[in-house]
């Protein structure tokens, strides 16, 4: 091997070395950010009152009582119950006769065509089943209706509740009830039962009405319109079961749309942040910033200022290593430790914490510098549709 040769080969090997020890790898960040509610309440205010009117005023004593009586209005009813099912059968019968004597006509006259044609064309039907075919409808069979037999009623199936228990089940996230800065009224109608199509729609008018310091905040009505709740008709449901489970669901979409309106919420979120591979400590910086921003990212707390300014102080000691990173960055130099690639890693991240932070104004500051810097950066090809990402992020929603 030629000294030319050798120095090649020495070059290749230093440039393989060079990649594996910058090798990048990226993690999901879970984190929580606020969101403000539309209309801002300060803490000292979040004082809630909540007053419900509804047709619920039921004990359970009252749902037994009701059972008992349903049992023995069945009872009362069955020999009616009994003969109008008798009755109805022969009338299936009666019909069914008909329906044969039909079916034979209708075979009598198609064989009658049948046989007018040539052998051939019968030939042919017969070989695709269409030739005339006796088909009777089967023959009713009776089913004796069994007499009632009490069973205690399932009192999970039934709304056992009255207007003040309602009222409890409304909340607000961070109110408390003992005061009516918030004053919450809640109208709730009977519920209606409908049928359509062999199936069982169902709709519950309510109202909201929210007023803060007595001023009109919010002005809503819900569930009017029917909503299907059984592919089966209305006879065929538990309809004590399926109210109740609707009322659960009026009173779930109030405390979300009263929550939207006047709580301090926090939304989850994920950030995607690359590290590099740390050789024998020649970034020990990055790997540090990356701990400190993952770490305090989890630790991110909207509903709890001192730990939520705790988590931010611990993220700028990784953004301003970022920072201080990428000011060093020989983007010119393949070789170097601190090179395109790992500008380009730094570049990533920094535009996504100050996005993960609703910081547009910052993370376009960076997306700038980066593309002032994207002749020297090499992109992959999920690179390229990352940055894409980015820029759309940035751009469409200022």
């Amino acid at each position: 091997m030629t000294t030319k040769q050798f120095a090649l080969s020495m070059l290749f090997i230093t440039s393989i070395l060079s990649t594996q020890a910058q090798s990048i790898s990226t993690e999901s960040v879970n984190y929580k950010v606020a969101k403000n509610p539309k209309t801002f309440i300060e803490e000292a205010n979040r004082k809630l009152k909540v007053t419900v009117t509804s047709p619920y005023d039921v004990t359970t004593e009252q749902v037994i009582a009701q059972h008992k009586a349903d049992f023995e209005n069945q009872l009362k009813n069955f020999e009616k119950t009994l003969s109008d099912s008798k009755a109805e059968f022969q009338q299936k019968l009666k019909d069914h006769d008909k329906e044969v004597i039909a079916a034979k006509e209708k075979f009598e006259l198609e064989s009658a065509e049948f046989k007018k044609l040539s052998l051939l064309e019968r030939m042919a039907m017969t070989e695709q089943g269409k030739n005339p075919k006796l088909v009777t409808p089967s023959k009713p069979i009776y089913y004796e209706p069994q007499k009632p037999v009490y069973r205690e009623p399932n009192l999970n199936d039934f709304i056992i509740v009255n207007n003040d228990v309602l009222a409890t089940q409304i909340n607000v996230d961070g109110f408390d009830r003992s005061g009516n800065y918030l004053d919450v009224t809640v109208s709730i109608q009977k519920i209606t039962f409908q049928d359509n199509n062999g199936q069982t729609y169902a709709n519950q008018p309510t109202k909201v009405l929210a007023k803060v310091n007595g001023v009109e905040k919010m002005n809503a009505n819900y569930f009017q319109d029917f909503k299907m709740v059984s592919n089966s008709p209305s006879n065929n449901i538990n309809k004590a079961l399926t109210e109740k489970n609707f009322l659960n669901n009026v009173i779930a979409h109030i405390n979300a749309e009263l929550n939207d309106n006047f709580a301090m919420q926090s939304i989850n979120r994920t950030m995607l942040l690359s590290n590099v591979k740390n050789n024998k400590g020649k970034y020990d910086d990055l790997e540090k910033a990356s701990i400190y921003v993952a770490t305090n990212l989890k630790k991110l707390n909207p509903q709890n200022d001192e730990m939520n300014q705790a988590a931010l102080t611990g993220l700028q000691k990784g953004i301003d290593i970022w920072k201080n990173t990428i000011e060093k960055v020989d983007f010119k130099d393949k070789k170097a430790d601190l090179n395109a690639k790992i500008g380009e890693m730094v570049y990533f991240n920094l535009i996504r914490i100050y996005l993960a932070l609703d910081n547009k104004k910052e993370a376009e500051k960076w997306l700038n510098a980066m593309q002032e810097n994207l002749i020297y950066i090499d992109l992959s090809y999920d690179g390229k549709n990352a940055l894409k990402a980015i820029e759309s992020q940035i751009y469409n929603t200022k």
